[in-house]
């Protein structure tokens, strides 16, 4: 049988999980909060069938939690994204697995990882205008066609995920994984190709000024993307953990301050005066001048406060709460969004996944069946000083 972690619609506990971890306690113990309310079960269920030519079954050899699944699970997650999804669906979009029927170029026994995102080609409709120029994380058609609604593997009734010993995928989305590539870098490819997309998205100019806010998975592999791909100039970066801030300096960040210091450390470098309105937070006139939101909670206040007039904030996590926007326009701030990822992304992340610093950073891996722990884990990896946390669903 397929061992699976199934998410169900879950209205009560959805709002439970919402209430609970937007209290105190619930920051203090959102880990546990979410493995206890989460609509998760594992479930012995049939391998979903083929959905057609060009698909082929793929054995999960690892899966990461990421901050979108735990904004799932903890009931942070936009209502916006509800009709974009089917129930129930296997969550689990960040994998490295193996194929295993023949299936064009790819034996069967390749070692893939997926670029997950579930455009025009695998619900066999013909490309839209974006999939046609490889922009398919902007597909107008991810609820029609052959498949039911689904924003990506992981989100899809009829795909399954990464949280299963087994799930299907369609050719257009496998990327062959190099036979030196070890697996815990690999399973790091899709979120790297999403930082690299963001980073694009940015058109960061030649000795920018960039600030990172938050240094989870997103955030760090937003710095190595870049120090990579970018001629940025000074990267801070803010890290509220010791081991963040390591890794973070590893990767090319030139200075990792706390957010309480973030205004008056880009004062010194870029100059301008820090503001204290009678209410709300402190802003800078002056500032980086691009910042990157890699957080999933409030990331985007410091952000927009901290660029200068006319730059240009990223929205590269998955921002969950309220911002005041009155910088936005006050300022003539651009305000970017980053998903999923692009034409050449995912080629790019796969040869810097194998070059870059980014060994031991998958640090815990659990089998399926300690689902529980694994989500306390994950929601608590950074003052654990973990970065990547994943599933193995051979051991179940």
């Amino acid at each position: 049988m397929n061992t699976a972690l199934e998410y169900h619609r879950s209205p009560g506990r959805y709002f439970a999980g919402r209430v609970v971890t937007g209290t105190k306690l619930g920051g203090r113990m959102s880990g546990t909060v979410a493995s206890n309310l989460a609509p998760l079960r594992l479930a012995d269920r049939k391998a979903p069938p083929l959905p057609g030519a060009g698909w082929t079954r793929v054995r999960t050899h690892l899966s990461g939690i990421c901050g979108s699944d735990l904004s799932l699970l903890t009931g942070r997650n936009s209502p916006y994204l509800s009709p974009l999804v089917s129930f129930p669906f296997v969550p689990g979009h960040e994998v490295v697995g193996e194929t295993l029927d023949d299936l064009d170029d790819l034996p069967a026994g390749t070692r893939i990882v997926i670029d997950p995102v579930l455009g025009c080609a695998p619900r066999g409709l013909p490309e839209c205008r974006w999939c046609a120029v490889g922009q398919h994380s902007r597909c107008d058609n991810i609820t029609t066609g052959g498949l039911e609604p689904g924003i990506q593997t992981g989100f899809c009734t009829d795909t399954g995920g990464g949280w299963s010993r087994q799930f299907v995928a369609h050719r257009s989305q496998l990327h062959a994984v190099p036979d030196d590539l070890d697996e815990t870098r690999a399973v790091l490819v899709e979120p790297l190709a999403c930082a690299i997309h963001a980073v694009r998205r940015a058109n960061v100019p030649a000795d920018a000024t960039v600030l990172v806010v938050g240094v989870g998975t997103v955030g760090l592999l937003t710095v190595l993307a870049l120090r990579e791909f970018t001629q940025a100039g000074p990267i801070v970066v803010i890290g509220k953990y010791p081991r963040q801030r390591d890794r973070a300096r590893e990767l090319g960040a030139t200075e990792v301050i706390e957010s309480e210091r973030a205004l008056r450390a880009l004062r010194r470098k870029t100059g301008g005066f820090v503001v204290k309105p009678e209410r709300g937070e402190e802003f800078l006139l002056g500032g980086a001048d691009v910042a990157f939101d890699c957080t999933s909670g409030s990331g985007m206040t410091l952000a927009t406060c901290a660029v200068r007039a006319g730059g240009t904030v990223v929205m590269a996590g998955m921002p969950n709460a309220g911002a005041d926007l009155t910088p936005v326009w006050f300022r003539e701030l651009t305000v970017v969004g980053g998903y999923a990822s692009g034409s050449g992304d995912f080629p790019d992340a796969i040869g810097l996944a194998g070059s870059a610093p980014l060994g031991g950073y998958v640090d815990a891996v659990y089998p399926l069946h300690r689902w529980s722990e694994a989500v306390q884990h994950a929601t608590s990896a950074g003052s654990l000083g973990s970065t990547k946390v994943v599933f193995d669903p051979r051991h179940d």
